[in-house]
Order: C-alpha cells, then structure tokens, then sequence
C-alpha cells in the first residue's frame, strides 16, 4: 500500500505520526511519503518536501509565500502522477489541503481529511471546496457531525487525538520531579506555541512574565515546554530568567500538576484544559490579521477549549491590545491564589469537557478508513 500524507503545522505532524505507527502495525511494508514534520521523519517516512516550507501565519506572510506554496503543490501533485498513491491523508490545515485535495481527486486518488476545517468559525462558503477535495473527513470535534450534516457532507467524530494523549503521561508527582520543584513551590508553565512565528510575537512578553514571577515572595518554579519547530536557542530569553526547557517530545511529556499556565493560542490551550491546568490564553497577530478574523469570525472565542464549553469565556483570553504583561500577571495572580476561587471555576468546567471529548484513541479510525479507501 502507498499513502500519501500531508501536514502543515507541529500539531497535525504529531497526530499524523500516531496514525502511521497504528498503520505500520498492521501493515509493516506500507509506504508512506508526503510532506512531513519531524514526528513522522522520525517515523521512517519519506520526505518530499519538509512541513516547514509551509509553515507561515497571518494574510500578509501568507500572500508573500504563496509562490513558494504553489510550488510545493505542484511538486507533490507531480510526484503522485509517477508514483500514484492508493490513498492520501491531508491532515488540518485546510487553506492549502482543499487546494491539494481537489487536485488529487481529479486524479482518481481517494482522500481524507483528518481534522476538518472549523468552518463552523469562519469561511462557511468554503463547504463547497471541502466537498470537492475530500472523500471522507474524520473529524476531532464531536459536535462538527451535526454541522456539517446540516451543510450536506458527512463528517465522523473519531476521538480527539489531544484527549487521547493528555489521558496518559507523567503523573503531578513526576512532573515536579523532573523539573525539581519544591515541596509546596508554585509550577508555572509558559507555552509560546509550536511555530517561530509565534514566538516571535510573543517571546518578549512570556520573558516578561518571567521576570515578574521571579520577583514574587513565593518563587515559582517556571517550566517552559518546547514543540519541535522550536530551536531551542530561539528560548535562551526565558531560560535566562530561570526558567526550565522541557522538550514535548519526551515520553511521557505532561503538564499535569501544573498551578497556572500562559499560553499562546493553540492547541496547546486544549491540551492544558484536559491536563486540569487553569490557564490564560494570549495573541498577538499582524493589524491585518486582526481586523479581517473580527470581522469573520462566528464564534465569540479564540481558544479551542473554549469554544467546546459552549463558547464561553471560561479561559481568559487577552488578544491583540489586551495582551499586556500587567494583564497576564493580573490573571496569573487570580489564578494562583486560591481564595480566588478563579482556577477552581476552570477546572470544573475542564472535568466537562473531558466527558464530552472521551478517551477513545482516533488513528484507530483514520487506518480504518485508509484500508477501505485504499481496497476500494
């Protein structure tokens, strides 16, 4: 069997990779190419173009890659007239994956979209692009069925792979262990996002709230998770300020136990809420990006978990002119005062959402659908 697969963003490459190990375990002699990040280079598949090519944020970055964009599609798109693939998984990132899709189905090959694009948020009259560029969409999103059904395509809910694996993972002893906290010391975990892009918008800010926690009476301990589009370099600020690298990649990686988190907008908001961290969420993006997703936007939140408890602001977010280091400390105190009562309140809402996303593991689906794809 010959897969395809695409991904765009440090998030989708993770999900991808755990797809491939269940597929390889099944199928040991599949080949698998496409354009890959490192979780599944690391899996043995074949690159034809690095994910990070494609790794761009925000309408003017976007505008100016689009040659660079256009080429890779080109290329894969001529890779697979000469090695045709039985099947192709195009993994979220929609704005280039519709594209691709279409072209690819044009060929004959069966695609699937894993992680659907939240069009329930914005670009609704993009529904007819989707149907035209996929073949079966496995969604993450438990109420995206019912939308999309209402929009004439057939979406299935296979689990959502962050609930999956935040299920598991380093215990609240364990990670404090590993990071030599204290007994009774506050854990403060700062997330500056999987893509340079954001850290460079957001780097000097979380290096700020760094130092204003180490001028607090009870110093916490400071831990600062790095995705694998990160060079490590690219956080000596934070460590400067004492604060601790963790690497995602290692096994077990979990921020259970974590007292208060600052997070930049990402999946990473989701994966703190099913780890029971209360959390504050941040972003800033160009003025351009920022006017067109107010006025597009239908959701009133940014944050994913957010959205899932009814849209409801249960995790600040401070965006754009809100996103201020007096502001992020102001939450962060709440948060980590307990007569506050601010952290229990989102922690309450985070056992919710752990009932409403499950537990089931979601690349059980995906192979099932690659295999009946691919025998059709």
């Amino acid at each position: 069997m010959r897969v395809l697969i695409s991904v765009g963003e440090a998030s989708g490459d993770i999900h991808a990779a755990a797809v491939v190990r269940r597929l390889r375990a099944l199928m040991p002699e599949a080949q698998i190419q496409g354009i890959l990040g490192p979780a599944l280079r690391e899996q043995g598949c074949l690159a034809l173009e690095h994910m990070e090519s494609l790794n761009v944020m925000g309408v003017s970055e976007v505008l100016r890659s689009l040659s660079r964009i256009r080429h890779i599609k080109r290329l894969v798109v001529d890779h697979c007239k000469r090695h045709r693939p039985d099947v192709a998984v195009l993994v979220d990132f929609p704005g280039f994956h519709m594209h691709l899709g279409e072209a690819l189905r044009r060929m004959g090959i069966p695609v699937i979209q894993y992680i659907a694009p939240k069009l329930w948020a914005w670009g609704a009259w993009r529904v007819r692009r989707l149907r035209r560029s996929q073949d079966r969409i496995a969604s993450i999103l438990p109420f995206e069925e019912q939308w999309f059904a209402r929009h004439g395509l057939r979406a299935i809910y296979v689990g959502n792979p962050s609930a999956h694996a935040c299920a598991t993972g380093w215990t609240s002893d364990q990670l404090r262990q590993r990071v030599d906290a204290e007994h009774g010391q506050p854990v403060v975990a700062l997330l500056p996002g999987s893509r340079p892009q954001e850290l460079a918008r957001h780097g000097d800010l979380l290096e700020e709230v760094a130092g204003f926690l180490q001028q607090r009476s009870a110093r916490p301990r400071i831990i600062v998770p790095r995705a694998g589009g990160i060079d490590p370099e690219a956080l000596s600020g934070l460590v400067a300020r004492g604060a601790c690298m963790l690497d995602r990649a290692e096994p077990g990686f979990s921020l259970r136990g974590v007292d208060a988190a600052v997070a930049v907008s990402g999946t990473a908001t989701l994966e703190l809420a099913l780890w029971g961290v209360p959390a504050v969420l941040v972003y800033r993006t160009s003025p351009l990006t920022a006017l067109l997703a107010r006025r597009l936007l239908k959701v009133r939140h940014v944050g994913l978990a957010n959205i899932l408890m009814d849209d409801r602001g249960i995790m600040p977010e401070l965006l754009q002119e809100a996103c201020t280091v007096e502001n992020v400390m102001r939450v962060l105190d709440g948060l980590l005062d307990a007569s506050t009562g601010q952290a229990d309140i989102q922690l309450r809402a985070f056992d919710r959402l752990r009932g409403r996303l499950g537990q089931r593991d979601p690349a059980i689906a995906v192979v099932d659908m690659i295999r009946e794809l691919a025998s059709a």
